[in-house]
């Protein structure tokens, strides 16, 4: 096709600015911009792409993890109709969106309910895309700054997801499940800021390694037990003061389930009391580290050892299944190709159908306060990924705030230890507290 349609020469108006910024700031000539940020011209082409590169990662994550991952390997077309049955099972509007950096270009294909998929290539060099991401990252990262970082974000807003932000909204999409190439499995998209609202407050958000490594259905958590366990005392690492808080706050109330603090809190003993009784959702707050190099040497800290992300097999959460895997207490090494696989991979590796983790490490108070609100929320929507939209979102609008030496959420509020008390100061609308916590796997 020779010429634009109206639609596409109304993108290219809208995000062309946008790009020269970006350019500018990145010292780079608007020249750059002057190849054409190309559409769809053929939907049988990109429905091949997606499977294509859906074909390349799984062979990353099982050179990764040194295992083989069955896969359903569905195109474009067939991911469509599948996301369609899903729209009717569960209401909701879903997207799946790739994204990948193709060397001197931006790739990102969309696949909707009853569409086809399209794509856009975007002229970018992927250096300067990094170099883009990690300064947004560092600003973030200083929450004194306050609102400093909202021009990084915006930037990267009008990159990865402006080009298909029309499409999204005619089509009603309310959920997002993000395939992520090299770059940017480890990164915060609820914090991607459109120059009114974050993404989060849109679209309800989780990642997937890719869409035939996962398992996307539907199934009822009404009637879910929580078997909650962590350590607030470690001989080698830093305490956790609230982990005891957190623990109460899960079981008592919504959920129904056991807790298990501290010495109890080994390998064995979380094997045992997976024999006896039959838990949906795992809680384990406790220091998880996820590092550079191959999965061994990332790893969830228990009382007794370091459970290393290569031996998290060992656990056997696939029998039974387990529905979800939360760690409130990550610490990822952002930036490395292999953290990010050890991370965007870790409800694959585990056999479990969603995960729940951080890319860096929240304050004892603020992880307490995005914690307690998910759980809250996640009794009520019975979705995963609406759960931390909500809970996120609450803290945003200050719905969930630390005063006096109280946490206040929707449930009422929670009295914090005396070792957190000083946090109390903390602003927890800022994105550090929320938009390091990511579902990884089905948003169900």
């Amino acid at each position: 096709m020779s010429t634009q349609t109206s639609y596409q020469k109304s993108f290219t108006s809208t995000i062309f600015l946008s790009l020269i910024s970006l350019c500018l700031c990145l010292g780079l000539g608007s020249d750059r911009l002057l190849s054409q940020i190309i559409p769809v011209t053929n939907d049988t082409s990109w429905s091949e792409m997606v499977t294509q590169t859906e074909d390349g990662w799984q062979l990353q994550y099982e050179d990764y993890f040194q295992g083989n991952f069955k896969n359903k390997r569905m195109n474009g077309r067939q991911i469509a109709k599948q996301l369609t049955e899903i729209q009717s099972q569960t209401g909701k509007n879903v997207g799946v969106i790739w994204i990948k950096s193709t060397g001197n270009e931006l790739l990102l294909l969309l696949t909707m309910p009853n569409s086809t998929t399209i794509g856009y290539k975007i002229p970018i060099n992927q250096e300067n895309l990094s170099q883009l991401i990690q300064s947004f990252l560092a600003e973030i990262s200083q929450v004194k700054k306050k609102t400093q970082y909202l021009e990084l974000s915006k930037q990267l807003y009008d990159l990865l997801i402006a080009p298909l932000e029309e499409k999204l909204q005619a089509n009603y999409i309310n959920t997002l499940i993000l395939c992520l190439g090299e770059g940017f499995r480890s990164f915060p998209f609820s914090a991607l800021y459109d120059g009114q609202k974050f993404l989060i407050e849109r679209y309800a958000l989780t990642r997937i390694p890719g869409f035939n490594l996962t398992e996307i259905s539907h199934d009822d958590l009404h009637n879910a037990k929580v078997l909650a366990m962590g350590a607030s005392e470690f001989k080698e690492q830093n305490p956790l003061p609230g982990v005891a808080v957190e623990l109460e706050t899960i079981i008592d109330t919504p959920w129904s389930g056991i807790s298990v603090l501290n010495k109890n809190f080994t390998v064995e003993n979380l094997k045992l009391l997976r024999q006896k009784e039959d838990f949906q959702i795992l809680h384990l707050a406790t220091h998880a580290s996820f590092q550079p190099g191959n999965p061994s040497h990332s790893y969830i800290q228990f009382a007794d050892r370091k459970l290393t992300l290569a031996n998290l097999k060992e656990l056997d959460l696939s029998n039974p299944p387990l529905e979800l895997l939360v760690l409130s207490a990550c610490q990822t090494a952002l930036g490395n190709k292999d953290v990010e696989l050890g991370f965007s991979g870790l409800a694959l590796q585990s056999g479990v159908k969603s995960a729940l983790a951080s890319f860096w490490s929240v304050s004892d108070a603020g992880t307490l306060a995005l914690m307690s609100e998910f759980y809250q929320r996640l009794k009520t929507t019975l979705n995963k990924s609406e759960s931390l939209q909500q809970a996120q979102v609450a803290m945003i609008h200050k719905q969930v705030y630390l005063h006096t030496g109280k946490l206040i959420n929707s449930r009422g509020s929670v009295d914090l230890p005396h070792t957190l008390q000083e946090e109390t100061g903390q602003d927890l609308s800022h994105p550090f507290y929320w938009s390091s916590f990511s579902l990884i796997g089905s948003p169900w």
